[in-house]
């Protein structure tokens, strides 16, 4: 036998020997594994929890974000009440589609030009600064769910249009009552924060 047909047969042997472990490997690779739905709504709380950090995403953006979600919830929550806890094809391909359309909201909300401030020099807007620090870190950890974050979003953007409103009315200075005020709205949202983060309700 001749070197060229050894050379051949030990060639194919090695890779008879390599194609099994090869076809078990990538059947196996969770990597090749499409995202379940719990791994895609987990995806975006992070991404949303990001913008908050980062000031992508202003707490008005937020709440819309979260309120889509919050619905995206209870619609696959009814679909597996339907089918004794499970979701059929259609429902996935359902949910898949409105995930799709949630995670074009969340890249154009994130790159667009609104942003919140990330860098306060006033007091109010440095205690505004933690909320959202808060809240990002509870929707990150799974401490608040979608819908919790959509109200306490809710909350922080109305605070913030109240002292926008006030500051343009006065030169862009609070009065001391106004300061006041804009001081008890955001100590309840520091309760409604916390009370919320320690529910026991989970995302």
């Amino acid at each position: 036998m001749n070197i060229k047909a050894k050379a051949l047969i030990l060639t194919s042997a090695f890779a008879g020997l390599l194609l099994p472990a090869t076809a078990q490997t990538s059947s196996t690779t969770p990597a090749t594994a499409p995202a379940t739905i719990n791994q895609r709504k987990e995806n975006q709380q992070d991404r949303i929890a990001n913008g908050v950090q980062d000031g992508q995403l202003t707490p008005g953006e937020t709440r819309k974000l979260e309120n889509k979600e919050s619905d995206l919830n209870h619609e696959e929550h009814d679909m597996r009440k339907l089918d004794n806890g499970h979701l059929t094809a259609a429902d996935r391909a359902t949910l898949n589609q409105q995930q799709n359309k949630l995670s074009n909201n969340i890249y154009q909300d994130k790159h667009n030009a609104r942003t919140a401030n990330t860098d306060p020099k006033t007091e109010v807007g440095q205690r505004q600064r933690l909320q959202q620090e808060r809240i990002a870190q509870g929707v990150k950890s799974g401490q608040l769910t979608a819908g919790e974050t959509a109200h306490l979003e809710g909350r922080e953007s109305a605070i913030n249009k109240e002292v926008h409103n006030e500051r343009t009315a006065n030169g862009g200075k609070l009065t001391p009552a106004e300061h006041r005020q804009v001081n008890r709205q955001q100590n309840r949202t520091s309760r409604a924060i916390y009370r919320k983060k320690h529910n026991g309700r989970m995302q």
